[in-house]
């Protein structure tokens, strides 16, 4: 049984050096991007059909593995869908649509659901992150009953971080999808 890996970027989508499109030039055959319509004015109602949409196109089991916005998708998608092809996720630097005050067009994706996620689920937070603080990406990860990694001062976790192929990300993908399908805890 062969793993796919769904992409889930954040506001702007993922730049070329951003470790989600590292990956998937690196990885074509198994990675694939959920593309938005409007990666610059995201849409919840739009975003969250199109990952349906996307989720239902595979053949086998996905992981997902979203950063930023792209997490808050992903819960408001397991919150008013399902789907059993999903067996897990990798969330990546949650964005607090919530707090976002200068982001004030990514207020359709608050509330944030806070519902335990059907599938295992991996929460990796940065403690300097300016887009969501440490507790409350632990406060979100205990919610959706995910592990919950905190990776010390690595800003938003994205290409402004430095990270190129951020070798650390694919340990803990490696991990989540081995755990996926051994039916062990990710621990």
């Amino acid at each position: 049984m062969s793993i796919q890996y769904l992409t889930v970027p954040g506001l702007a989508g993922s730049g070329p050096a951003h470790w989600q499109s590292i990956w998937e030039m690196h990885h074509p055959e198994t990675f694939q991007r959920v593309e938005q319509g409007n990666w610059d004015w995201p849409d919840k109602t739009s975003w969250v059909a199109r990952l349906e949409e996307t989720i239902q196109q595979q053949q086998g089991p996905v992981v997902l593995i979203a950063h930023s916005l792209g997490c808050i998708t992903v819960v408001h998608w397991s919150d008013k869908c399902y789907s059993e092809k999903v067996a897990g996720a990798l969330l990546v630097a949650p964005a607090d649509a919530e707090l976002s005050k200068r982001l004030s067009f990514v207020e359709g994706f608050s509330p944030i659901p806070v519902a335990k996620l059907p599938f295992p689920s991996v929460v990796i937070a940065s403690t300097n992150d300016r887009y969501m603080s440490i507790k409350r990406a632990a406060h979100f990860a205990g919610c959706w009953d995910s592990e919950f990694i905190n990776i010390g001062n690595k800003g938003h976790i994205n290409a402004v971080s430095g990270l190129g192929d951020w070798d650390e990300g694919k340990q803990y993908l490696n991990r989540l999808s081995t755990s996926v399908f051994s039916g062990k805890s990710f621990h």
